[in-house]
């Protein structure tokens, strides 16, 4: 939930500040949320879900960080490739240089 709930604040370009006075709460309530150390009542849950502009089911919505994972994945995947090649065409000229 906490990762959800502060990639739905990062899209609205809202600071924990922002929100926080947007929610009615205190900036050190919403970090504590962000960093799993606090865990909103349902009534608070709910507050916090329109501050956010989306409906509180989507704050626990695993959907919503598997696309970042995949692209974050893709992205490593990606630059271990490279890094491997590059790794095996130098190799291969020192190779051949040897030779």
């Amino acid at each position: 939930m906490a990762r959800n709930f502060k990639v739905h604040r990062q899209k609205l370009g809202l600071t924990q500040e922002q929100l926080a006075e947007k929610a009615d709460v205190s900036t050190h309530y919403i970090a504590m949320i962000e960093t799993c150390k606090k865990y909103p009542k349902p009534e608070m849950l709910e507050r916090l879900a329109r501050s956010l502009e989306v409906d509180a089911h989507q704050l626990f919505s695993v959907a919503d960080g598997l696309d970042e994972s995949f692209k974050r994945l893709h992205q490593a995947i990606i630059a271990d490739m490279k890094q491997i090649v590059r790794e095996a065409v130098l190799e291969t000229l020192a190779d051949s240089h040897r030779e």
